[in-house]
């Protein structure tokens, strides 16, 4: 490092001082980067994706975008209270918070590397002089005290945009970290729904249970009653009552999943298990919108949580490299101090203890052993890793879309299915029950029409949850209806003139619909 500018220069040593900083300078234009260190990955464009039929024809019959809270279309006030328990109590949220906060310090940091610093130092030393060095009479060979006091100024003039851009990057990290808050909030919020469906399923099943288990029963009384007219044998008899413990059973195995569920949603609010006993019986409502917006896959661009972040992780590595080049050039600071310097304290803070200086003060990195080699090519993996990372977010999330769409038009299908044959199974129980009313039938033929409805009761509940599941799904992988913080990403040519990004490997700009 080299200092100019104090008062006690010579003319002949400031020349050969700015000589010597114009020699460094002109060095360290001809330095040069490393050759075959640039990004080899490029970001897959959405438009070069193949979307499939499914989320195509989904897309012909738009519906608009889902409403900031998507899991009102349940109609459960319960499950709404749930939610917002959720949102404002689980740990998991407090923790994304605390991210967002500790990147938005990180970036503050790189902010101040852009200012002045301003900083002041005081030394008070007591020291014995030899009496042959530059101390003279009558501190030489006595004990005496060395103070100084100075306030100083450097300035980092940040000619080659180290600084700006590793502000630059801090700030795109900010945008991440916000993305992420809403990924895990998104998650959060579906997480709830699910467990919520689950727990309504298992309701109806336990309704189904327990009406199996008093069918049961009759059946084991009449089987009984037969036996002793003579009718039924000793093996009927031993089969019939060997399903009714078999149904409790089935009753408590439902009952425990219940519990379990109501202390998973619970854990989910932030709360402890005592809180799901409040958790009522659901009532949920099956009219689902299954439209999409007519933008995805574009939508999902700027509006899935976790594509945002990848995209904006994307920007940050992208700064990142510029930041390892700029390590390569001069680094030059701006330099000034003031303050007293004196033996003794008598006159320390007299006009003639004034000390003063300012200039230039330049460093420049001859041999580094490879640091900066090393250092740089840190950086351009790391963009190529967000590159693909992003790439893979988009191929999933597409994906994740086109499942859910095909799972609820086959669930649709399967509604309707289900819902026929529950009611022929409805018929033929009162079919099986007018014959018996009419001496037709005897009541066994009764009993098993009704477990055929009991059967079918039970897959209309199953089929009826995972449509509802499906639609939670849908709602997550679409990124929900709440708008991700993070702004657009800047616009290609926007970012060529910022990062020493290759023109081929820039990320597409984000679609307007990422709000702040």
């Amino acid at each position: 490092m080299v200092a100019c500018g104090n008062k006690y220069m010579t003319k002949k040593f400031k020349l050969l001082c700015f000589t010597l900083i114009a020699a460094t300078l002109a060095l360290g234009g001809c330095a040069r980067l490393p050759f075959g260190v640039s990004p080899s990955s490029q970001l897959l464009e959405y438009g070069k994706l193949s979307v499939g039929s499914a989320v195509s024809s989904a897309a012909k019959q738009p519906s608009p975008w889902p409403a900031q809270e998507w899991w009102k279309s349940y109609a459960d006030p319960q499950l709404d209270r749930l939610v917002e328990e959720a949102t404002s109590g689980n740990p998991t949220i407090h923790i994304a918070q605390a991210r967002v906060a500790k990147s938005q310090a990180v970036s503050g940091i790189a902010k101040a590397a852009e200012l002045p610093v301003l900083q002041a130092e005081a030394a008070f030393t007591r020291e014995q002089y030899s009496e042959r060095y530059f101390v003279p009479p009558p501190y030489a060979g006595n004990w005496a005290w060395d103070n100084l006091a100075t306030l100083g100024l450097v300035y980092d003039l940040d000619l080659w945009g180290k600084h700006r851009n590793a502000l630059a990057a801090a700030l795109d990290l900010v945008q991440m970290t916000e993305a992420e808050a809403q990924e895990v909030r998104l998650a959060i919020e579906t997480a709830v729904v699910r467990v919520y469906i689950q727990l309504s399923l298992q309701f109806v099943l336990l309704d189904v249970a327990q009406e199996t288990l008093h069918q049961r029963q009759n059946i084991l009384d009449i089987t009984q009653k037969r036996l002793k007219a003579g009718l039924a044998t000793e093996i009927e008899s031993r089969q019939a009552e060997t399903t009714v413990p078999a149904a409790r059973a089935e009753i408590e195995r439902i009952s425990e999943s219940i519990e379990l569920l109501r202390n998973q949603l619970s854990a989910l609010a932030g709360k402890g298990p005592g809180y799901g006993e409040q958790i009522h019986r659901p009532a949920l409502s099956l009219a689902m919108p299954v439209g999409l917006p007519s933008a995805i896959p574009a939508d999902l661009l700027g509006r899935r949580p976790d594509v945002v972040a990848q995209r904006w992780r994307v920007e940050a590595a992208g700064k990142g490299i510029k930041v390892a080049k700029a390590a390569f050039y001069p680094n030059i600071n701006l330099t000034a101090f003031v303050g007293w310097q004196s033996l003794g304290f008598d006159k320390f803070t007299s006009p003639s203890s004034l000390i003063k200086g300012f200039g230039p003060a330049v460093s420049l990195p001859i041999f580094e052993g490879g640091r900066l080699r090393g250092q740089l090519r840190i950086s351009t993996a790391e963009y190529d890793i967000a590159v693909e990372s992003y790439t893979n977010t988009l191929i999933h999330a597409l994906e994740n879309v086109a499942n859910q769409i095909v799972t609820l038009r086959s669930l649709e299908k399967q509604r309707t299915e289900t819902y026929r044959s529950n009611d022929l199974a409805g018929r033929a129980y009162d079919i099986a029950f007018y014959g018996f009313r009419s001496g037709l039938t005897d009541y066994l033929n009764v009993l098993n029409a009704q477990n055929l409805t009991l059967l079918e009761s039970q897959r209309k509940a199953q089929v009826e949850a995972r449509f509802l599941d499906a639609y939670a799904a849908l709602m997550q992988a679409i990124g929900g209806g709440v708008p991700v913080t993070a702004p657009p990403v800047p616009q290609a040519e926007q970012a060529r003139k910022t990062q020493h990004v290759p023109e081929a490997k820039q990320v597409s700009p984000v679609p307007q619909g990422v709000m702040r």
